[in-house]
C-alpha cells in the first residue's frame, strides 16, 4: 500500500512512540512527540489559509523546527520547499518568487537579512520566525509576521486533518545549486520520496538501531533521502551544522553514529583526520555521492576505518538515487560507480537511445519510480532532461519518461558502470576528450594536494587547455606539480597551468563550484598568449 511522506511518521509513532527520533545538541524527540509537533505546524498552516500543493519554504539551519515545518507543510496537504540555509537574500527571494510560495518558515535574523527582498515576492502571505518572541522584526506591511509560538501553539482545537492527497501529488520542490544561471525547481512526488526512502534502505541494511549523523543540507536531495530513509525504519537522525571536518568526527564518536554521508570535498578533508578507535567501532557505513571519491580519499578511509563498510554512489536530483558499488567491490574496482540501486533501471545509451556496447561511453538514463515530475515551470529545460524512455515497446500506447542525465558513462561486461564526465565538464583540448576526473586522479594519487579541479579554459590554439587548481600542496610548487603530471600524463593530458590556492569555492551542496572558476579563469590563456 502506497503511504504519503508524512505517514512515515505516523507509521513510527503508532508502533514505537518512544524510541528517538531525532537528535539536536542535549535535546532528543521520540517519534510521538515528533508526530505531535508535525501535527502541530500542519494545523497551523492550515489556520494561515494554505491551501492544497500551496508551498512552504523553511529557510532555517537544521534544528528540529525545520523537520517539523518540513513535514508538517506535508501533513497540511502543502508542498515544502527547503532552502539552503547558506545562500544570500537575493538567490532565497528567487526560490520564493519562482515557486509562488505562500507562507515563509524562517529565523528572526533572516528575516531582517531578507527584509529588502521579500516585497518583489508577490504571493508570500505569511512568514513564521523562530528564535526569541521579543527580538525585533522588519515592519513589511504586506505580510503576516508571526512567531513560532504565536502560528503553532496548538490552541486551535488540535489537529486539523489536512487537504487530501494522493501519492502521486507533489510533496516537495528541491533546488539545484544553479551554478550558471538560476536555479531549477526539481518537483518529488510522495511517491517518489517514498520510493527512494525504501530503495536506499534496502541496499544499506538500514535498522531501527541506526543513528545517522546529518551534515548534508535537506535542500540537497542526498541530505533529505538520508532523513526519510531513517524515519523508514525508525532509525534516529541526528541533527548537525559542523564548523569543522574535525568536529563531524567527534559527533560520530558522541552519539555512537553508525551511518554518515558526505560528499567528496568532505571525505578528502575527514580522511586526513585521526579517527579514534572507538569511532571506528561505530561506524558501520558511509557514503559518497555528489562526485566521484578520488582512489586514495577511498583508501585513507580504509585505513582509518578497517571496520566500516563504503558504499560509492551516483545520485541525480532528478532521480535522488541512481546506483552504488557494494562494499565489496570497492577494492576490486574502485573507480566503478556500480549498478542500478533496487527499483530502478540505468541505460547507457548513444545519442538515437540506441544501447552502447560493453566499453563504448554513452549517455547514463534513469527510469524507474524515483524519476521526478520535471522542472517547476519549466518546461523547455523539462523537455530537455525528462524524455521518452528508449526501447519502450512500440504496443504500449503511453510513453514512459525517463531522465536523460547529461553524463557520460560506459559500463563494463560485467555491467558494472564508470563516470566519464558530465557532457558540459568534458574538456576538448588539442582534439582530443578528456575527462577532468581523469587528470585529478595523478594529482590525488602521488598525494601531492588535498583537493584538486581540472577545468577547461578557452585557448586561442588549442581549443580548450588544462587549468589544474589545487589546495593543501605542502612543499610542493606549482612547477613540481607540473612535473609529475608531465611523468603520468599523455601529453595531450597535461595541465597548461597549475595554480595553488588557498581553498576551492563550493556550491549550496558542499561541491566544489566548477563552473564559478572556470568562469573567474576564462580569459587566463589569452591574456597569456597576447603578452
Amino acid at each position: 500500500m502506497s503511504i504519503l511522506l508524512h505517514q512515515l511518521i505516523d507509521s513510527a509513532a503508532n508502533n514505537w512512540p518512544d524510541r528517538v527520533a531525532l537528535v539536536h545538541k542535549q535535546e532528543e524527540f521520540t517519534y510521538a512527540s515528533v508526530r505531535s509537533q508535525v501535527d502541530t505546524v500542519a494545523s497551523g498552516l492550515l489556520a494561515l489559509g494554505l491551501s492544497p500543493s500551496e508551498r512552504v519554504a523553511v529557510y532555517l539551519p537544521k534544528q528540529p523546527q525545520t523537520v517539523f515545518g518540513l513535514f508538517g507543510a506535508s501533513r497540511a496537504g502543502g508542498v515544502f520547499v527547503p532552502i539552503n540555509p547558506l545562500l544570500k537574500p537575493h538567490q532565497v527571494a528567487y526560490i520564493l518568487k519562482d515557486c509562488n510560495v505562500r507562507i515563509l518558515i524562517t529565523s528572526t535574523d533572516r528575516l531582517n537579512l531578507l527584509a529588502e527582498a521579500l516585497p518583489e515576492c508577490h504571493d508570500l502571505r505569511s512568514v513564521v520566525v523562530t528564535g526569541n518572541p521579543e527580538s525585533k522584526r522588519p515592519i513589511l506591511p504586506a505580510l503576516n509576521i508571526l512567531h513560532w509560538g504565536e502560528a503553532f501553539s496548538g490552541e486551535d482545537g488540535g489537529r486539523k486533518e489536512g487537504h487530501r492527497r494522493i501519492d502521486s501529488d507533489m510533496a516537495a520542490i528541491l533546488y539545484t545549486s544553479g551554478s550558471t544561471g538560476n536555479p531549477k525547481g526539481v518537483v518529488l512526488s510522495h511517491r517518489n520520496m517514498i520510493a527512494g526512502a525504501e530503495s536506499v534502505a534496502e541496499y544499506l541494511g538500514n535498522s531501527p538501531d541506526d543513528r545517522l549523523l546529518a551534515v548534508l543540507p535537506f535542500s540537497f536531495d542526498y541530505g533529505l533521502s538520508q532523513m526519510t530513509t531513517a524515519f523508514h525504519v525508525v532509525a534516529r537522525v541526528v541533527l548537525m551544522d559542523y564548523l569543522l571536518p574535525r568536529d563531524v568526527i567527534r559527533a560520530v564518536e558522541r552519539y555512537g553514529i553508525t551511518g554518515l554521508a558526505a560528499v567528496p570535498p568532505l571525505w578528502n578533508q575527514l580522511a586526513q583526520l585521526e579517527w579514534p578507535e572507538v569511532t571506528a567501532r561505530s561506524l558501520r557505513y558511509i557514503t559518497n555521492s555528489g562526485g566521484a571519491m578520488p582512489k586514495t580519499t577511498t583508501r585513507n578511509l580504509q585505513q582509518a576505518l578497517p571496520s566500516t563498510d563504503i558504499y560509492l554512489m551516483y545520485g541525480l536530483t532528478e532521480a535522488f538515487r541512481s546506483t552504488y558499488l557494494p562494499p565489496d567491490q570497492v577494492n576490486i574496482r574502485p573507480e566503478s560507480m556500480g549498478k542500478a540501486i533496487p527499483n530502478a533501471e540505468i541505460l547507457v545509451v548513444r545519442e538515437d537511445g540506441s544501447e552502447c556496447a560493453p566499453g563504448e561511453p554513452g549517455e547514463l538514463v534513469h527510469r524507474g519510480a524515483l524519476v521526478a515530475q520535471g522542472y517547476w515551470n519549466d518546461p523547455e529545460k523539462t523537455a530537455e532532461r525528462f524524455r521518452p524512455c528508449p526501447g519502450q515497446a512500440a504496443e504500449i500506447p503511453l510513453t514512459e519518461i525517463a531522465v536523460w542525465s547529461g553524463d557520460q558513462v560506459k559500463r563494463d561486461e560485467e555491467g558494472y558502470l564508470y563516470f566519464i564526465s558530465r557532457k558540459d565538464e568534458m574538456i576538448k583540448t588539442s582534439g582530443y576528450r578528456v575527462s577532468p576526473t581523469e587528470v585529478e586522479e595523478v594529482v590525488y594519487g602521488c598525494k601531492l594536494a588535498s583537493e584538486v579541479a581540472a577545468l577547461g579554459i578557452p585557448h586561442p590554439t588549442l581549443g580548450q587547455a588544462i587549468l589544474l587548481l589545487v589546495t593543501d600542496a605542502g612543499t610542493e610548487t606549482e612547477e613540481s606539480i607540473l612535473q609529475q603530471c608531465r611523468k603520468a600524463l599523455p601529453n595531450f593530458m597535461v595541465p597548461q597551468a597549475v595554480l595553488i590556492r588557498e581553498s576551492l569555492p563550493r556550491n549550496q551542496n558542499g561541491k566544489i563550484d566548477r563552473k564559478s572558476l572556470a568562469q573567474q579563469y576564462r580569459e587566463l590563456f589569452q591574456e597569456s598568449e597576447l603578452t
